[in-house]
């Protein structure tokens, strides 16, 4: 295996082309430094606008849901979280925010929320929630997190330090140091991973406090607050590879769930005889329940892969498929899992089959032309790659493998004009210094 090679992507590099854009992201001229938070009326941090936010949201949630291996197949359920949510959030302090919910395929126990109003939760948590109320306690806390904007004022953060790393970074450069361009580059380029980061302890209390009173303002026992935490804690215990991710973005502690049970017990006493809606949920989300045996295969697999115990991940993603056949995700995590053990053949298998499963969805079309480039099917890599930016465009690698697809079919002039694009977008790493060097090579650059 030659790792040196532009086209071989190591297991960390390929997740992190399925699930970022890489390009820079633009949002506009910045901001006074300041802005009144609509849920204390307190000045806070803030160098974007609400029409930012959204925008930000707009450009930036299609990478996670794919990341996420795409939103569920299921327009019934989808329409059933985006109905309790809706009814949430227009009990908010932001109900004017073009809210939306919906479920991802992602087998990991989460939930996020764009700061746009984007919010999603994965298969693995909805198949831990046993009624309504825990839901409208999930939603409710995410919506908290928009209406504070927690994400919005991170981003802001990341800004300043960027703009104060780059200015001296720029004023080392004129002393005659060098070292600024790259800095400057990636100003403003903030990726999902950015806007998804770790909330601090005092953005999750907040949360908690404003989730629990949309939840009650919508009718819902305070309790669900309560049972979600328990669940939560509960997998902490149980499972915790699968919940890992959900609390490093969403902190948890016995404190919140203390202060949960205080809350229901003073404040919101009153919803003590406010329905859970047990019935209404278990009938609303059957289907994705009864995939609960195959999406806790998923995890273990995905546990696996994160420990680089390849032949483990793939055993527990073909037990995956042998309870759910068709299931997109896990045929996308067998592509990825085959790719990472050099089994192209397998990997192409998978892939395939997954962009037949789910032809609208970009991950697996990326995944198809990297095993295509690596198997030297050049045109069917290129099918995959047009496949893919039409879907989700923007990721800049795709110029770079069209370049490499283009050099290899002896196609020199669109391989020079893919890599010239490529160049424009990526200064640096791997694939910029090989695109850099056959550009030279070719004379199109001295």
């Amino acid at each position: 295996m030659d790792t040196t090679n532009p086209l071989f992507l190591n297991r960390r590099q390929l997740l992190r082309l399925l699930g970022l854009g890489g390009g820079a992201l633009a949002v506009g001229p910045l901001l006074s430094g300041c802005a009144v938070n609509p849920v204390t009326g307190r000045q806070q941090l803030m160098m974007m606008s609400e029409g930012q936010e959204i925008d930000i949201d707009r450009q930036r949630s299609p990478y996670q849901f794919s990341a996420d291996y795409g939103v569920i197949q299921d327009s019934a359920l989808n329409g059933y979280l985006d109905r309790v949510g809706r009814e949430l959030a227009a009990r908010s302090h932001r109900p004017q925010m073009p809210f939306s919910f919906r479920g991802v395929n992602a087998a990991y126990i989460n939930a996020y929320a764009f700061p746009g109003g984007s919010v999603a939760v994965t298969r693995g948590i909805l198949v831990e929630l046993d009624n309504e109320a825990q839901l409208a306690g999930l939603l409710g806390h995410e919506i908290g997190h928009v209406c504070a904007r927690h994400s919005a004022e991170q981003a802001s953060k990341a800004m300043v330090a960027n703009l104060l790393m780059a200015s001296a970074s720029v004023a080392t450069s004129a002393a005659g140091y060098g070292g600024a361009s790259d800095l400057v580059q990636n100003l403003g380029g903030l990726g999902a991973g950015a806007l998804l980061a770790s909330y601090s302890r005092d953005n999750e209390r907040e949360a908690d406090a404003l989730g629990m009173e949309y939840m009650t303002r919508a009718g819902y026992s305070a309790q669900g607050m309560i049972g979600l935490m328990e669940v939560l804690q509960r997998n902490r215990r149980g499972n915790p590879s699968a919940i890992e991710l959900m609390f490093a973005t969403h902190p948890m502690s016995d404190e919140r769930l203390a202060t949960a049970q205080h809350q229901a017990a003073s404040t919101y006493q009153g919803s003590a005889a406010f329905p859970l809606h047990r019935e209404r949920y278990m009938d609303n989300t059957a289907a994705v329940r009864r995939l609960k045996p195959g999406i806790t295969a998923l995890q273990n697999g995905s546990t696996a892969m994160g420990r680089k115990q390849y032949p483990a991940a793939r055993e527990q993603f073909a037990k995956a498929l042998q309870l759910m056949p068709q299931d997109y995700a896990a045929l996308t995590m067998m592509a990825t899992c085959r790719f990472a053990l050099r089994d192209l053949e397998g990997a192409e298998q998978s892939a395939l089959r997954a962009t037949a499963v789910y032809p609208t969805e970009p991950q697996a079309q990326m995944i198809t032309s990297v095993v295509s480039i690596n198997l030297k099917k050049y045109d069917q890599a290129l099918h995959h790659l047009g496949q893919y930016d039409r879907l989700l465009p923007g990721n800049p690698l795709v110029l770079f493998y069209r370049g490499y697809c283009f050099e290899q079919m002896g196609r020199q002039r669109e391989a020079a004009g893919q890599y010239s694009q490529f160049l424009g977008k990526v200064r640096s790493g791997q694939q910029a210094q090989y695109a850099h060097a056959r550009l030279r090579s070719w004379g199109y650059l001295r």
